[in-house]
This record gives C-alpha cells, sequence and structure tokens, in this order.
C-alpha cells in the first residue's frame, strides 16, 4: 500500500498544481438573488461570475440579455429546477454546463478543479447557481485555497460566493476544524 498512497499524494499535488495554474479571477464574483438579478441587470457583473440559487426564466433572459456567455449548474441530477434549464440557456444563446454537487461529500478539491477548468474555457461573464449558492461557495473556496489562498481567505471568499449550510465540512477541509 505504500505505493498506492505514494501515487495518490503525487496525483492530488497534481491537481493542486493544475488549479493553481488557472487560478478564479476572485475579486469577479457577484452574489446576488434571482429578485435581484431580475430587478436590476445593472448590478450584473460584466465580466466574472455571478453566483446565485436556482434561476428562473426571468433570470436567465435577463442574464442573456447582460452578455452572459454560460450558465454552470451544480445541482444534482436529480433536483427539480421547475423550468427545463438546459433547454431554456441555450434558446437565449448561452451554453449550459452541469458539475453535480449534489452532497457536502462531492465539494472536493477535485471537483473545484473541474470547475476551474470550466470557466478557463469559457469567454463572458458566467452564471453559477444550485439551490441557494451555498455548493458554488463551497467549490470557490476550495479553488482558493488550491490556488494559494490561506484557509481564512479561501473561506471568507466562499462565504462572499454564497457557503452557508457546507460551512462546517468546508471547515473541515481547509484544515479549520
Amino acid at each position: 500500500m505504500p505505493g498506492y498512497r505514494w501515487a495518490t499524494a503525487l496525483a492530488f499535488a497534481t491537481l493542486l498544481s493544475l488549479v493553481a495554474a488557472a487560478e478564479l479571477d476572485t475579486d469577479a464574483i457577484v452574489t446576488l438573488t434571482g429578485a435581484e438579478i431580475v430587478a436590476d441587470p445593472g448590478s450584473l457583473p460584466e465580466r466574472g461570475y455571478l453566483s446565485t440559487g436556482q434561476p428562473d426564466r426571468a433570470v436567465l433572459e435577463t442574464v442573456a440579455a447582460a452578455g452572459f456567455s454560460a450558465v454552470i449548474d451544480l445541482r444534482g441530477a436529480d433536483e427539480e429546477r421547475g423550468i427545463d434549464e438546459r433547454a431554456v440557456v441555450e434558446s437565449l444563446g448561452m451554453t449550459y454546463v452541469a458539475l453535480p454537487i449534489a452532497t457536502p461529500a462531492d465539494a472536493t478539491f477535485e471537483n473545484a478543479a473541474a470547475l476551474v477548468e470550466m470557466l478557463a474555457g469559457i469567454d463572458g461573464p458566467v452564471l453559477l447557481h444550485c439551490a441557494s449558492g451555498n455548493r458554488v461557495g463551497a467549490l470557490f473556496a476550495l479553488s482558493a485555497k488550491a490556488g494559494g489562498a490561506s484557509s481564512e481567505e479561501a473561506l471568507a471568499l466562499g462565504q462572499a460566493a454564497g457557503l452557508t449550510r457546507w460551512e462546517e465540512a468546508i471547515r473541515e477541509q481547509l484544515g479549520l476544524e
């Protein structure tokens, strides 16, 4: 088993270096509710990332009109969205990407790296969502830590991006427990 541990450690170190190389622009995240998005489209970022809860058609139409390029959905495949989100997003000319993060156990450094890779391939502002923004914040916290932020800085970024109910699990991963 020593070889397995060594290989696992090497794979994790490689993963962390990939995340660090493709850092998120952590200054470019805005967190708004769906009602705030529709009521004040001028508050939307012109670049970067928007974190929110489950969007409805009006929210998606608003972000599409504001020039957003993509929507990244972090909800699990079995979660009800109220609309055929992929169809609506694509009909509005945006790209739809699913990265299912169904439970706190899915909020991992590996999934954070997958999110960073997705974001690196998108030109223009991106709407990221789950049911409330909690999962968005969780992955942003892990991405920040992997990118070299202190655990406290990573947690603060996660909270700014919507981290709430999963904070205890993320604190553990950040070494704050």
